[in-house]
């Protein structure tokens, strides 16, 4: 006791040094504090966005490990060169839809999933009663089997990417396994106008369409369209109108080089079990057929799986991969997650602002830990003769090192205590301010990134970016969407970062506090408690001035 209350008398007594080293660490305590209230709320922000996230998956075909494979190793890889037979590309390039529906379900009987669905997509052509909608009139009729604008990307459309046994058509057919499958209307970017969407799993020929291509039709609910084959023109369905739909989708789209098909306005909605039903019947149907370029191939529609699997929590989809690899699922496929990629993806500028925090908290500790080693040298020389005099008088030299230990650290900790209560009032807002500016310049670098590219605010043309890209079609290059594979690559969406956080301090930050006051405490007092162990109290006595 009588160590301590000597301590705090000595803290009386030198009001303006302990003044000075109180300053210093209550700058280094609030710093401190912001820094780790960044960290932490980097570590909240992402733990909050996890907790209420719905965790989707696919499973699909590695085209590029598959073509790595072909060509017995990957240029630049360490592979054993590039020859490539250009005969197999084909094969490889169907083998994104070569899962069937069965497989698709056998895998949804792992543990980790909590539901599965599907949609399934064909391309089929309009009659002369039933036209697309289109930006360009003489677009309109060009997109049947000839592969539509696609033709000038990729001879014979994209059926003479994959091989010649698939075209485009002038609009989309896409079938839901259920309503869960329509994500565009569950989350409010789409709904129905009039009439009602159609039952879960019929197998009716029934359909939604969109209010744009019901008003170029001047169709209504009840009314009937007429749909063909794009191979084969004498192949016709016709689907009865049972709803129509708006979406926040369709006015974002102009893109004619890809097509009729894939505007948004020219989707067609229906049951999976309808569409396979469609498709069941033209293989049935299926003849020969001559295209325009003297190729030969069945007439037959094919469609598109492309299949999700929900998770309960990320724990559940990071065992999902082993338990289908368990169930039989080859290394030629990969899954995937496009929820966990936007996840980090609006990380980003969080993660790199905690980083910052951390050298900042880091030089700060290190630099304040110096300028209080160095007021602490002085402190001892200037009381030297008080050493001697306790140590002369028969007091334990650890008791007197222990003294001025118990000065230092109630000045820090009483630092600390004010430097957290500013820090967690500052916290906040500062977080915010930093983030927002880190924002700011993440979105700025991908914006000179993509003018580097040619691709200036717009994604060269594209208004908005590729948010005209439907977003309710398969992401596999083996179906009916051209644009996940193949421009993924090319084109890149805006990540939605996250701007801003609502709290961050909490007891972590409190008790990281309180380590950072006992660090100051033990860096500041280690120099001093050397000095004091070193010196002789005879000589400080007899040579004092």
């Amino acid at each position: 006791m009588y160590i301590i209350r000597n301590a705090l008398r000595c803290i009386g007594r030198s009001k303006g040094r302990n003044a000075l080293i109180g300053i210093i660490a209550l700058v280094i305590a609030v710093s401190a504090c912001i820094g780790l209230s960044i960290r932490q709320a980097a570590e909240s922000a992402k733990a909050s966005a996890l907790e209420g996230m719905h965790v989707t998956a696919t499973i699909q075909y590695d085209r590029a490990g598959a073509i790595g494979n072909a060509s017995g190793g990957r240029p630049g890889m360490g592979g054993g060169g590039f020859d490539f037979d250009m005969g197999s590309l084909p094969e490889i390039m169907g083998g994104g839809s070569s899962l069937t529906l069965d497989e698709y379900r056998k895998y949804a009987e792992a543990e980790s999933v909590q539901s599965f669905y599907y949609t399934l997509t064909a391309y089929v052509d309009g009659s002369d009663e039933f036209l697309p909608v289109s930006d360009d009139s003489s677009d309109s009729s060009s997109s049947g089997s000839s592969g539509g604008s696609m033709g000038g990307m990729f001879p014979g459309g994209m059926g003479g990417m994959m091989g010649g046994t698939r075209t485009t058509g002038e609009f989309s057919v896409i079938g839901y396994s259920s309503d869960s499958a329509m994500t565009a209307f569950i989350n409010g970017t789409a709904s129905i106008a009039e009439g009602a969407m159609f039952d879960e799993g019929t197998s009716e020929l029934v359909c939604v369409i969109s209010e744009e291509l019901a008003m170029v039709n001047g169709l209504s609910v009840g009314s009937t369209v007429t749909v063909t084959n794009p191979a084969l023109s004498s192949e016709t369905y016709t689907l009865t109108v049972v709803g129509i739909y708006t979406s926040a989708e369709n006015n974002d789209f102009s893109m004619s080089m890809f097509g009729t098909g894939q505007d948004p306005a020219n989707h067609i909605y229906m049951s999976a079990a309808a569409l396979q039903g469609i498709l069941d019947t033209s293989k049935e149907q299926s003849v020969t057929v001559t295209d325009d370029n003297g190729r030969t191939r069945e007439s037959e529609m094919t469609g598109t799986l492309d299949a999700t699997y929900t998770f309960a929590d990320t724990d559940a989809y990071y065992a999902f991969e082993s338990e289908v690899r368990a169930l039989g699922l080859e290394d030629s496929y990969t899954v995937t997650s496009s929820d966990l990629k936007a996840f980090e993806n609006s990380l980003t500028p969080l993660k790199t602002l905690s980083t910052m925090a951390g050298w900042f908290l880091l030089v700060i500790l290190i630099i304040g830990g110096v300028i209080l080693v160095v007021l602490n040298i002085f402190n001892v020389r200037e009381r030297k003769y008080e050493v001697g005099v306790l140590t002369a008088m028969g007091m334990k030299k650890w008791k007197v090192a222990t003294q001025f230990l118990c000065e230092i650290l109630v000045v820090t900790m009483l630092a600390v205590v004010i430097g957290a209560a500013i820090g967690a009032v500052s916290a906040v807002p500062v977080t915010n301010a930093l983030l927002e500016g880190r924002v700011q310049s993440q979105s700025n670098q991908q914006n000179q990134m993509d003018q580097s590219f040619g691709r200036p605010g717009n994604m060269g043309g594209f208004p908005g970016g590729m948010s005209g890209i439907p977003s309710d079609l398969p992401s596999n290059m083996g179906g009916g969407n051209p644009f996940g594979d193949m421009l993924g690559g090319v084109f890149n969406d805006a990540a939605n970062y996250i701007t801003e956080v609502d709290s961050a301090m909490n007891l972590t930050v409190v008790l990281q506090m309180i380590g950072v006051g006992l660090l100051l405490t033990l860096i500041a007092s280690a120099a001093s408690v050397l000095f004091i162990m070193r010196y002789d109290p005879l000589k400080i006595l007899a040579n004092r001035d």
